[in-house]
């Protein structure tokens, strides 16, 4: 099983977004997916108690150690304030770590320490765990994509996509769907921002042992 962890201890980064999505893609790849909700919102688990059966399956996972059947992968939305032990523990589940930040300068100072903790974690210096960054309703023209790629240059981590903020986002979800789920001519310019992300994710499956 690959586990992927999206996580940013600011609160309204676009984790939950961001993680209902990527467990979307890989579901309609025909892989089968988890999910675990640690967010006190328990946006994700709304999100999936709507969702269809029609569509690609993503099981809800309560614990991490409660499944249901064997999966590929699992998706784990974390909360806002992971850090110290907490983060720890989840770094040992997972073997890639995606930071969503918000389009501001508060949000991207304040996911400073967080990102110089991952970028100075042991089994990420390894190879063993990889981490991306993804600019979430963000457009790569502005100043705040550009304050972020400057803030990067010194750890060593990719900017994995700039995401638009988009409509269709928001009535995907309130169907339990993603933009995985529909017609692509609905959502071309959105998946187009998506293509390196999640051929980043292809390469780490290939690339770790």
């Amino acid at each position: 099983m690959k586990a992927i962890l999206i996580a940013n201890p600011k609160g309204g980064s676009g984790k939950t977004t961001l993680s209902t999505n990527i467990a979307g893609y890989l579901a309609a790849r025909g892989q089968r997916v988890a999910m675990l909700d640690l967010d006190r919102q328990k946006s994700a688990t709304q999100w999936l108690a709507t969702r269809s059966p029609q569509l690609p399956s993503i099981e809800l996972m309560q614990s991490e150690g409660e499944r249901n059947a064997p999966v590929d992968s699992l998706v784990i939305d974390s909360p806002a304030g992971l850090h110290g032990k907490n983060l720890d523990h989840a770094l040992k589940l997972v073997h890639r770590v995606i930071v969503p930040i918000a389009p501001s300068a508060f949000d991207i100072q304040a996911s400073r320490d967080f990102l110089e903790v991952l970028h100075h974690e042991k089994n990420v210096r390894k190879g063993k765990i990889f981490v991306g960054v993804v600019g979430m309703r963000m457009d790569p023209r502005t100043r705040a994509a550009l304050t972020l790629e400057q803030f990067l240059k010194g750890l060593d981590l990719p900017i994995l996509a700039y995401l638009r903020e988009a409509q269709v986002y928001v009535n995907a979800a309130f169907e339990g769907k993603t933009l995985f789920d529909l017609p692509p001519s609905l959502a071309q310019r959105e998946l187009e921002q998506w293509a390196y992300l999640l051929n980043w994710l292809e390469h780490a499956d290939r690339d770790e042992p």
